[in-house]
């Protein structure tokens, strides 16, 4: 971990509760320039925009490569809530993004350590350095709540 880690986490972790709100997953995610500066943040939308690949990952990769001019990436910083799908590992290892920072594993769906190793496999022409375990709590805590709210709903007629 590095500092600002937790500061960047922090303003992910507010996308990932915007998204909650309206009825998402609670992943957020944001883009960091190696000046240190927020080329992008995002939570999770999918159902807002009827978009199985709006996770928060990919619409703040989209926003900074928008921004940046440019599909890859090379010098930034993802930070984001839960591990990264294996969609959203593939588009970090595109992006050639130089660094990811996640929350909470996810033991389920994990692209990046956790069911599959994307973003250091040897056997891909890129390779991000992962830094785990950001936060950790606040973010599990933040999806297990989401899920528990849901779980203890009626189910729609």
């Amino acid at each position: 971990m590095t500092n600002g880690d937790e500061e960047w986490m922090t303003i992910a972790l507010t996308a990932a509760k915007d998204a909650s709100a309206n009825g998402e997953v609670p992943v957020g995610a944001c883009v960091v320039g190696p000046a240190g500066d927020l080329l992008a943040v995002s939570g999770n939308r999918p159902i807002e925009l009827s978009d199985p690949t709006a996770h928060a990952e990919i619409l703040a990769l989209r926003a900074a490569a928008q921004l940046a001019g440019n599909y890859r990436l090379p010098d930034v910083t993802v930070y984001s809530t839960i591990e990264p799908c294996v969609m959203c590992a593939g588009a970090l290892v595109n992006a050639r993004v130089r660094r990811l920072v996640y929350g909470a594993s996810d033991e389920r769906f994990g692209g990046v350590a956790s069911r599959f190793k994307l973003c250091d496999s040897p056997q891909l022409n890129h390779r991000i350095e992962i830094t785990p375990g950001v936060m950790e709590a606040e973010c599990r805590s933040l999806m297990q709540a989401f899920f528990a709210e849901r779980r203890s709903k009626p189910a729609p007629t």
